[in-house]
């Protein structure tokens, strides 16, 4: 955040259950070294996080007070992989999430991007990720181009008005250039947020339920964009409450519920191993699905 012309880095202090958020100053993380983890080397690049990894994540543990959101999670993401991360609501799946963007400080363990520990290195880190958030709201007076543009600048990166014009018809957006954000609708909303999050090429994309709340024409679409993306060399982390959504377009999901890891593999291979499990077998109607091992490992309760 920009106040006073410098910047500040603020970190999540607590979380609601209505959603709301209690915001704090980050202290400066050169002002007191012996409280980090000692996971960097002196060039920047962690120690020990192996070179197809775009994303690694060791032991994390993240806390709002006494409540423990995160408890000791590990997985790594690979170059070029479209993740999946799903859990039922309050499982931690946003603040494992917001540990990676660097919006909560973890109470324990590591989040290496790119070979950049994400507390040591934070600027340099951010720089190499882009985020879409389930709701998104520009400037609503601002039209789709001016926003383009705006936040591309924002990433240091100048694009000319063709290369606006590029981007926007890359997402169906071309006719609609001069269109007032407040006039788009909640497809266009979600294709012009993932335009921006990805305006500065990062080499790994958050998504937070991306496709919620869009029609099948527009899920669709956002499908084939986000494989897209991966084509060119992106890599994609994801969070969703579709496992039909989660089978078609993820390489591999991870399962997470009150805060720890379950497990990690291909959703065939999940289907595959948990198939038989009688937890699986009492829930499923027919051929197992990933639906069906996810509610039979984190149970058919409703969370608020």
């Amino acid at each position: 955040m920009i106040r006073s012309g410098r910047e500040e880095t603020y970190v999540i202090a607590e979380e609601h259950g209505d959603g709301a958020l209690l915001l704090r100053p980050e202290a400066s993380l050169t002002a007191a070294p012996s409280e980090l983890p000692s996971t960097a080397a002196s060039d920047g690049v962690a120690a020990g996080v192996l070179l197809d990894a775009i994303l690694e994540i060791q032991g994390l543990t993240v806390a709002y007070g006494t409540k423990v959101a995160v408890s000791d999670v590990s997985f790594r993401i690979g170059r070029g992989e479209i993740f999946g991360l799903l859990g039922p609501n309050g499982a931690g799946k946003t603040s494992t999430l917001s540990a990676v963007e660097g919006l909560v400080k973890p109470r324990a363990g590591t989040v290496v991007l790119d070979g950049l520990d994400i507390r040591r290195h934070a600027a340099q880190a951010k720089s190499r990720m882009g985020v879409q958030l389930q709701a998104t709201s520009f400037q609503a007076e601002l039209t789709i181009k001016q926003i383009v543009r705006l936040y591309a600048g924002l990433y240091g990166v100048r694009l000319t008005d063709d290369e606006i014009a590029g981007r926007l018809r890359e997402v169906g957006l071309a006719g609609d250039a001069d269109k007032p954000f407040k006039q788009l609708s909640g497809g266009q909303q979600q294709r012009l947020s993932l335009q921006i999050a990805v305006v500065h090429e990062p080499a790994l994309l958050l998504l937070d339920e991306p496709t919620a709340g869009l029609d099948p024409q527009s899920r669709r679409q956002l499908w084939g964009r986000i494989e897209h993306l991966r084509r060119e060399g992106g890599s994609i982390l994801l969070t969703t409450h579709s496992m039909e959504e989660a089978q078609a377009v993820c390489d591999r999901v991870a399962i997470i519920d009150h805060g720890r890891l379950l497990t990690a593999e291909t959703p065939r291979d999940l289907i595959e191993k948990h198939k038989d499990d009688p937890r699986v077998r009492n829930v499923a109607h027919g051929d197992v699905t990933l639906e069906d091992v996810f509610i039979g490992l984190t149970g058919s309760e409703i969370r608020d």
